[in-house]
């Protein structure tokens, strides 16, 4: 019998547990709580990470929980090198209730899915991982190097969890993260978020918040809105007027494919200053930004092979009387560095009154593609499927960016559906069941 011939026996044996694990760890609504005090993140994920190696234990794994439960790992093997599976336990808030078809946080499988959150997104490809290295033990393949797990719980924030990982613990020759789509993703563009601030402005305007996302709705008031109604049609923004009060539409997409979206903060704040209203604010983003999406009057035109242009988003705008901020999110092109982009940002700012204030920043990801980890990758997803293997650059961040040599690999296939962070999230079985055979056999090879 070959080696995939036993690790497909074994999956068959595991399956029902493995589905049964994941339902537990649905069953935790592991949202970050901000008022949290005895935990950093909150009791329930807490608990979740509490449960996930409770149950790492069962399977045979040894298991490490950080003293302030940041973050928790298992680990099987013996060897000087150790081979990297990252996950993470966090999730976002499910949202709107009523657009769900069962309890989000109750796993139901029907139509051939598990449906609940954190079945795609991060619970259900880390568990499938998990089982996927369990299959390993129990047919006896030999491993060189250790294989360890690791579970983050603060993924979907500010990576608090894994940075101090990064901080105390011993970091991985190599590895993956099963948070993304296959092939893989082997280029993530860095991420960089701030604010300009400045002083108080004529106008009072207020909208947006989530800094990774194209705002789709902003709403000005005024008791004089005949002018801007004027640019607005002319520019063809849709519109809708109530009293005093102008709401703004546009089309929300997230900042890593801005290009697609629709900015209704921007197209409000262009056409005010089309009235004839100037400030710091509508004069900057009139000036440099408009409704380009690269912001290449700042940055001229920024992109490599790798992973494509710049983007560029005002994801939020708090403007009043005393102060002025604007949210920035960028998207950093591989080969170019953090310095460039603050250098150029800072001295455009400046000529408006406006301070650079850091909010986050994550580092690119960028593991050549003769890498000995693209290849074996590459080579198993080649031998389970019939889809291209070329691998992919991307916008958005995952745990890869954390760590050196780190791609992020599945567990959305091409044919597939990506559910996470949406009503009735789900993990169709049938990429369960792709996913498991592939994990198996890239971290066996991996770690023989």
């Amino acid at each position: 019998m070959s080696i995939r011939e036993k690790i497909v026996k074994e999956y068959e044996f595991l399956k029902p547990e493995m589905i049964k694990t994941i339902g537990e760890l649905i069953t935790f609504p592991s949202v970050l709580d901000e008022e949290a005090v005895e935990t950093p993140f909150g009791k329930n994920i807490d608990l979740c990470l509490d449960k996930a190696l409770e149950k790492c234990k069962e399977l045979g794994f040894k298991v490490f929980k950080d003293s302030k439960g940041y973050y928790g790992y298992a680990e099987i093997g013996t060897g000087e090198e150790m081979i990297a599976v990252l996950g993470h336990l966090d999730v976002v808030p499910a949202g709107d209730i009523a657009k769900w078809e069962s309890d989000p946080f109750k796993m139901e499988q029907r139509d051939g899915k598990l449906y609940g959150r954190g079945t795609q997104d991060d619970k259900g490809p880390t568990v499938i991982a998990l089982y996927a290295i369990k299959s390993i033990m129990n047919i006896g393949l030999k491993l060189n190097k250790r294989v360890r797990v690791i579970f983050g719980t603060d993924e979907e924030n500010l990576w608090r969890c894994i940075n101090r990982y990064m901080e105390l613990e011993e970091k991985p020759s190599m590895g993956f993260t099963p948070d993304s789509k296959f092939p893989m993703i082997y280029a993530e563009k860095g991420l960089l978020q701030f604010n300009a601030i400045g002083k108080g402005e004529s106008v009072v305007l207020s909208g947006g918040g989530a800094y990774n996302a194209v705002p789709d709705k902003f709403q000005y008031k005024s008791k004089d809105l005949k002018s801007l109604e004027e640019k607005l049609i002319a520019n063809g923004t849709k519109y809708e007027i109530d009293g005093d009060t102008i709401t703004v539409f546009g089309k929300s997409v997230h900042a890593a494919v801005g290009e697609e979206g629709i900015n209704a903060i921007k197209m409000l704040m262009l056409a005010l200053k089309e009235t004839g209203v100037a400030t710091p604010s509508l004069d900057f983003i009139s000036d440099y930004v408009g409704n380009d999406p690269y912001a290449e009057k700042i940055f001229g035109v920024l992109e490599d092979e790798a992973s494509g242009k710049l983007k560029f988003n005002l994801g939020k705008v708090e403007i009043n009387s005393e102060k002025s901020l604007l949210g920035i999110d960028i998207r950093i092109p591989v080969t170019i560095s953090k310095e460039e982009i603050v250098t150029k940002i800072k001295n455009i700012i400046k000529q408006y009154g406006f301070e650079y204030e850091e909010r986050d920043f994550l580092r690119s990801l960028y593991v050549p593609l003769d890498h000995t980890l693209i290849k074996t990758l590459r080579k198993v997803y080649e031998e389970e499927t019939e889809f291209d293997s070329t691998p992919l650059s991307s916008g958005g961040a995952t745990y890869a960016r954390s760590m050196e040599n780190c791609v992020a690999f599945g567990a959305v296939f091409p044919d597939g559906k990506k559910t996470e962070h949406q009503p009735n999230e789900n993990l169709a079985i049938r990429d369960m069941d792709r996913a498991f055979i592939i994990y198996a056999k890239a971290i066996y090879e991996l770690a023989k």
